[in-house]
């Protein structure tokens, strides 16, 4: 297998591996080249060379790609003979780990996506799966789980944390470990396991029986009720919530290394001011892919989950059971196939070495100078040193203090993603399908908007970590005064027997009384649960508590139409009152503004968080940036994506006006109240955004940078200034990174 040759022409500094300066012994009858001489295809020059903080010797020559583009010794014939000694001479083997391939093979075609963006399209396409599956799909899906497998919201809650106790549990191994060895390959495997949960997420659909929903016929008009014996309607489907977890563990296990070392993988593989950029290309993906989540996971839900059964009831219907189960099989099919060049990638990309050469060290400064250890080359590589690598992380108080900032915004992250489409589904009395759907526009320009111009505006003011700090601390003001949106919410939609007695009068002491004059004969059953909307523009809990009689053989609208509803007001037309299958279409006059200040929190919450990511690149040591992002994610999931769709999910319990019924067990919730709902997502978000600019205060104030003449180099002129290095380097040719 042929060996990577002169790569100068794309990186400039030919610093990838070890180079032979040694020249071949002169031939008989020519003088011995004098010693440091410089041999190239013209012969040699007796040029000044001046060392390089690397070890590696300038020439005077005008430009260093012009020195690098030829050999340094003249090759003898014999070496002229072989293509393998064109260009530079390499002395170490370890120029195959370069190329791009797995194990022996390694096809030239590969090598054309050996580069920085090569590896971004593919962290890119992973990122987009993960972000898809896990705050997408499974976000969307919720409400269908938990009325496919009778669900309470805490125990739905408890699914979604499953991915964060996983990423906590494997986040110090993988970041500690993964960060000092083959970082690709961690990838891969860790994007081979995703694919995995995914397949097992979907798992239930195909080992539980039918979902048996009652058509209208069953449900029923007055005195048509039907039920089974509890001792059959009872279920035992609650219990695949624990293989709903597994699967969400092994999304967690997997998706560890994509946000620790892809990161680190990527920051070292390009310039230092491009980093953010290439970084936030990456988060990005990650917040289009829950968007894409959202829309396409909507799609699947409007398609009933047993496909190819004819079934007389509409997506409105609260038993409607979409397709939740489609999405996991594509992301997992496609999380498997992505895996596979991920894992062909090298240790490095032919021509980062430079990157690291011209990288300038922006971490916090430790009064005690313990933050010296980190550079050590032999620093990190055992597990010895991993006490020490923990205590100079808590050691350092911006760090700290970013993690804390960054696990308030998780929660409120976490809880509102799981929980947002449910909101809205509440709000706005909309179908779970139309309710994720509406999300997911909500996310598409907000998060993914404010994810790429976060980094943008990193790298176009050329922020320093304490600037960048100070751009974390405005967005989350912003953010926080946005927040006080959540004092605005929609009414509920009256629903006789729930939020108002029949005849209109509040319910005494907020118990239901689904029983009136108009439906005491029709001997409805409350475990039967299946909302019409009157001609009145008032909701009843089924056709039976409407007082319903006939329900038409033809549709209005796509919706079955009940007859000779006894309930429902009929003063404004002459005969018995008609209803509708499913809830009444809210006409909140509030709606826009709402939804207005819901996108500017979402905007805002996203801009800060390439911004904090990079702050918290630069407050360590170049040695420490892996195992420090680890560590991050490890606070952050443990204080926040960990409890925050659990107490989301307790909160939103507490607003709940009507529960499912089954045989006296408490199932899920099919109504809440919007203003209860309102006020404690109110105040969770005041607290957790206080919390979080305080944290960005903390962080900006202790902030302590290295001294300007301690910098050991300089990745850009006009953004740090002349340096050290400068003065023995000369000028880098012009970039094609970007």
């Amino acid at each position: 297998m042929a060996m990577p040759q002169n790569s100068t022409r794309e990186n400039g500094f030919c610093f990838t591996q070890p180079l032979d300066f040694s020249c071949p012994s002169p031939r008989p009858g020519e003088a011995a080249r004098p010693s440091g001489a410089v041999c190239g295809r013209d012969g040699c020059s007796n040029e000044h060379h001046t060392p390089l903080s690397n070890g590696i010797t300038s020439s005077g020559a005008p430009s260093p790609s012009d020195s690098c583009a030829q050999p340094l010794c003249t090759p003898t014939p014999a070496e002229e003979e072989t293509p393998l000694q064109e260009g530079i001479k390499y002395v170490s083997a370890e120029a195959e780990e370069l190329a791009c391939g797995w194990g022996g093979f390694t096809p030239g075609c590969l090598q054309l996506c050996n580069t920085s963006k090569g590896v971004l399209f593919f962290l890119c396409v992973a990122s987009f799966l993960q972000g898809m599956t896990v705050n997408g799909f499974i976000n969307t899906v919720i409400t269908s789980i938990e009325r496919r497998f009778d669900l309470r919201s805490y125990q739905s809650g408890l699914i979604a944390s499953s991915y964060d106790i996983a990423a906590c549990v494997c986040l110090t191994f993988v970041s500690y470990f993964g960060g000092n060895g083959h970082k690709p390959r961690w990838l891969g495997w860790g994007v081979l396991v995703m694919g995995l949960g995914s397949l097992l997420f979907a798992l239930p659909h195909f080992t539980t029986g039918r979902y048996e929903a009652r058509s209208a016929a069953q449900v029923g008009v007055c005195g048509g009720n039907q039920s089974l014996p509890c001792s059959q309607a009872a279920s035992s489907l609650s219990g695949y919530r624990f293989v709903f977890m597994l699967g969400q563990f092994l999304h967690g296990m997997g998706a560890t290394p994509l946000y620790t070392l892809g990161v680190t993988y990527l920051d070292e593989n390009v310039k230092t001011n491009y980093s953010p950029v290439y970084i936030a290309v990456f988060y990005t993906a990650a917040i289009l892919g829950p968007a894409a989540g959202y829309l396409v996971g909507g799609m699947f839900l409007n398609i009933y989950t047993e496909i190819g059964r004819e079934i007389d009831i509409a997506p409105e219907n609260t038993l409607w059971v979409g397709a939740w189960w489609i999405g996991f099989l594509g992301a997992g099919a496609a999380s498997l196939l992505i895996s596979i060049p991920i894992l062909g990638y090298p240790q490095r990309l032919p021509g980062s070495q430079r990157y690291i050469v011209m990288r300038v060290s922006e971490a916090h400064q430790l009064k005690d100078g313990s933050h010296k250890k980190a550079s050590d080359p032999d620093f990190g590589k055992t597990v010895k040193d991993l006490p020490r690598s923990v205590l100079l992380l808590l050691k350092n108080p911006t760090f700290i203090f970013l993690c804390l900032a960054g696990a308030t915004e998780a929660t409120l992250i976490a809880g509102m993603s799981t929980f947002g489409p449910k909101f809205l589904e509440s709000q706005f009395s909309l179908s779970a399908s139309e309710a994720a759907t509406f999300f997911g526009y909500l996310v598409v320009p907000a998060g993914g908007g404010g994810t790429f111009l976060g980094g943008f505006l990193v790298n176009k003011f050329k922020l320093r970590c304490s600037g960048i700090i100070k751009l974390c601390l405005l967005c989350t003001v912003s953010s926080l005064l946005a927040i006080f949106v959540f004092f605005i919410h929609c009414p509920n939609m009256p629903m006789a027997g729930v939020t108002q007695m029949y005849d209109g009068s509040a319910l005494p002491g907020g118990h239901l009384n689904l029983t009136a004059a108009c439906n005491a004969q029709c001997g409805c059953l409350q475990e039967n649960y299946s909302p019409v909307c009157g001609t009145d523009d008032i909701m009843y809990y089924s056709p039976c508590h409407a007082g319903c009689r006939r329900v038409s053989e033809t549709l209005r609208n796509g919706k079955k139409v009940y007859h000779e509803c006894s309930c429902v007001d009929k003063a404004l037309l002459p005969g018995p009152g008609t209803a509708e299958a499913g809830k009444c279409t809210s006409s909140c006059a509030k709606k826009p503004l709402l939804l207005c200040f819901m996108f500017v929190v979402i905007l805002f919450t996203f801009l800060s968080s390439i911004p904090a990511l990079t702050a918290t690149l630069r407050c360590v040591s170049d040695r420490q940036r892996s195992f420090a992002l680890g560590i991050q994610w490890i606070v952050v999931r443990t204080l926040g994506g960990i409890p925050g769709p659990i107490a989301f999910g307790s909160m939103i319990d507490k607003s709940c006006l009507l529960w499912q019924d089954q045989c006296g067990e408490q199932g899920s919730c099919y109504v809440y109240q919007n203003s209860a709902m309102s006020r404690y997502t109110l105040v969770a978000g005041l607290v957790y955004k206080v919390l979080g600019t305080t944290f960005f205060i903390v962080a900006c104030l202790l902030y302590k940078p290295p001294a300007p003449e301690s910098a050991p180099g300089s990745s850009d002129a006009s953004e740090n200034g002349p340096s050290d290095l400068q003065e023995h380097k000369p000028s880098l040719p012009a970039e094609e990174d970007l």
